[in-house]
């Protein structure tokens, strides 16, 4: 039987487990690979699994370690899944597939839409690299400016305007997409009315711990587990019994 589990620290309030086990009513093993350093856990992967999703804080070094990386992930500089195959270990990035697939139920094909990128971490790269692949004018802002500015520039293969936190509520209210990817909220977000965000017809977050916009950050994790969990097995899991967990 093929074998996947989740890499990270901590990771002991997962969904993950259960979110596969539903996908594929329990006929493949899942389990929670917890250690500190990466290369640990990176060698439990080697030893006994067939593929693995990744979380933080070890995106980067699941990158480093593929011998084959997927485009999404040379866009990023981040993976969170590696897969054995017989030319070796391939990486690809789940968050930006299942943001990808989640702007285009939402949008279609429309190109003229505009998305603001809240975060510059690995959620927020993913985010906003498949904003840019699919030709919308995408928007960052990130606590630091400069790591953003720097980010977008060196990875050479997308254009992004990068704006600092003080213009998020100018921002949110003109972007037809907003994406919150950091893990606590900016202050600026109190300028907003309430009514402003819940009328946002089209706004996900990444937390979905302690999500601090509309609540909805299962959304994301449902998502990159359906774009990713297939790429495990080649098969696609049962989203309606996914959704149930969520």
């Amino acid at each position: 039987m093929k074998r996947f589990g989740l890499i990270g620290h901590p990771i002991a309030h997962s969904l993950s487990p259960a979110l596969f086990k539903a996908g594929y009513d329990g006929r493949y093993t899942y389990d929670l690979i917890e250690e500190e350093v990466f290369d640990t856990a990176y060698a439990r992967f080697l030893d006994g699994y067939d593929g693995i999703n990744v979380t933080a804080p070890f995106k980067e070094h699941a990158f480093a370690k593929a011998d084959i990386v997927a485009e999404e992930c040379r866009a990023i500089g981040a993976a969170n899944i590696l897969i054995k195959t017989p030319e070796g270990i391939k990486a690809h990035n789940s968050d930006y597939l299942g943001v990808r697939m989640w702007i285009q139920e939402n949008i279609g094909s429309d190109s003229s839409k505009t998305v603001l990128i809240v975060g510059a971490g690995g959620a927020g790269k993913a985010a906003a690299a498949a904003a840019a692949s699919l030709g919308l004018k995408t928007t960052i802002i990130n606590r630091t400016m400069s790591k953003a500015a720097e980010w977008a520039e060196r990875q050479g293969i997308y254009e992004y305007i990068i704006k600092p936190v003080e213009d998020f509520e100018e921002e949110f209210r003109r972007n037809d997409i907003v994406i919150y990817t950091l893990p606590v909220a900016l202050p600026q977000i109190s300028g907003l009315d309430r009514s402003e965000i819940e009328e946002k017809n089209a706004l996900l977050e990444a937390n979905y711990k302690d999500p601090v916009l509309r609540g909805n950050g299962k959304i994301w994790l449902l998502y990159q587990a359906v774009t990713g969990y297939e790429l495990f097995t080649g098969e696609k899991p049962n989203l309606g019994q996914m959704s149930d967990v969520i």
